[in-house]
């Protein structure tokens, strides 16, 4: 049953987004870094606790860390729910709404529905996903794939971050027991379908001169890890003839990747963090790590993309006298959403325009399991993952408000037709 409050809260979205704005700025990179478990992380999942408490919701945290805030009905039975929300983790200095825009547009629609008077016939939960990004275990949208069963939870534990650190070894630090980790039937099935509302990252609707649009799929991507294996050595002493400079195939490595992404149409192919072993600035490296991102709508074609990669950077070391490893370490297929919701949010949006997106999300990984949507809030920029990101305040409260009608359409319903 959903908890009494004495006051009811009623807040703007750029207001709740104004109350984090400090939290996780990084002073070096620019924007804001906020990975899974950092101080700057579970601030701001203190801070949703504390929000979703003034309305009333009760918040529950689950095995995964995922957080859950209800508002339930009179019944109280969890079935059949209405889930939106988003994540509060952040890319390594990135902008200020991927992810929390999500997350205080679903409170700030809270507020609406509380202030229509709406008394959902289904219930309503806000879902905060950690780790969606992956910017510290090298996984995206973690705790949606743990959910889902779609992670192993022992390759989970084992995770590294930049430090070392084992996953289990800090979601333990941090009052999570990984023990616990994996697949919960139980939970998914409470669930009837999510939306979620993120800031569009690109210009499709700046394009257009629309505030908001709904999203049709989610081109197939996934992460790669490539390894140079050389020889350390003297920077002072080795000639350079005498060198197996890994360092050099992979800079050769990069150029390839980025020449090959150009010979398939709608191709991405991305390199966006390299790191010399040992690193030292007077030392030949023994070894260079790279972590490539690719991407394209049709699955079989981001499978030969990365298929010519890997035989490309074998061939490159080789002429470098070096040797290269290769290995998988997130995969995701291109996601359709679902069409019947979609067809529910487009009467409820009418006029609002469809468009894709080349960027992952917790709702494609729940797509397998639930029917899921999105909304795509305008990002005047188009620019994202970087502190160039920008909402304005008007799109910011268009993007609550759309929000709004669509749960109370959705929550009207006894159920979803797909």
């Amino acid at each position: 049953m959903t908890p009494s409050v004495t006051k009811p809260a009623t807040d703007t979205v750029t207001g709740l987004m104004r109350d984090i704005s400090r939290v996780g700025m990084d002073p070096h990179r620019g924007g804001y870094s906020r990975p899974v478990f950092s101080h700057a992380e579970t601030e701001l999942r203190s801070w949703f606790i504390e929000q979703a408490n003034r309305r009333g919701l009760e918040v529950t945290t689950d095995n995964n860390g995922i957080i859950w805030a209800w508002w339930d009905t009179a019944t109280g039975i969890r079935k059949d729910a209405v889930v939106t929300g988003s994540h509060l983790d952040s890319v390594p200095g990135g902008g200020e709404y991927d992810g929390p825009l999500g997350v205080a547009s679903a409170l700030a629609a809270v507020d609406i529905l509380k202030a229509r008077g709406v008394r959902p016939r289904r219930p309503l939960a806000i879902a905060v996903f950690p780790e969606e990004e992956g910017s510290r275990f090298g996984v995206a949208c973690l705790g949606s794939r743990l959910l889902t069963g779609a992670l192993d939870p022992d390759k989970a534990r084992k995770l590294k971050d930049a430090e070392g650190n084992t996953y289990a070894e800090v979601a333990a630090a941090n009052g999570q027991d990984p023990r616990n980790i994996g697949a919960d039937p139980k939970t998914l099935q409470q669930l009837g379908l999510f939306v979620e509302l993120h800031v569009e990252q690109g210009r499709g609707l700046v394009d257009l001169g629309k505030p908001v649009a709904i999203g049709s799929s989610i081109l197939g991507h996934g992460r790669w890890k490539l390894s140079v294996h050389g020889q350390g050595n003297h920077a002072g002493t080795t000639l350079m003839k005498d060198r197996k400079d890994p360092m050099i195939a992979a800079a050769k490595i990069m150029i390839g990747i980025r020449d090959t992404a150009r010979n398939y149409r709608d191709a991405r192919a991305t390199v966006g963090r390299l790191q010399p072993v040992p690193g030292g600035t007077n030392v030949i490296a023994s070894g260079v790590d790279m972590w490539i991102d690719v991407r394209h709508p049709r699955d079989e074609v981001t499978a030969a993309l990365v298929e010519s990669i890997h035989l490309n950077a074998q061939v490159i070391a080789a002429e470098e006298n070096c040797t290269v490893t290769f290995g998988t370490e997130s995969l995701s297929p291109t996601v359709h959403f679902d069409t019947g919701l979609r067809d529910q949010l487009q009467a409820l949006l009418p006029g609002a325009p469809v468009l894709d997106t080349g960027a992952g999300h917790d709702a494609g990984v729940l797509a397998t399991h639930i029917p899921t949507a999105m909304l795509f809030v305008r990002n005047p920029s188009g620019i994202s993952h970087s502190p160039e990101e920008l909402v304005e305040d008007a799109d910011a409260e268009a993007g609550a408000s759309a929000l709004a009608d669509i749960l109370a359409g959705l929550l009207g319903e006894a159920r979803v037709l797909g």
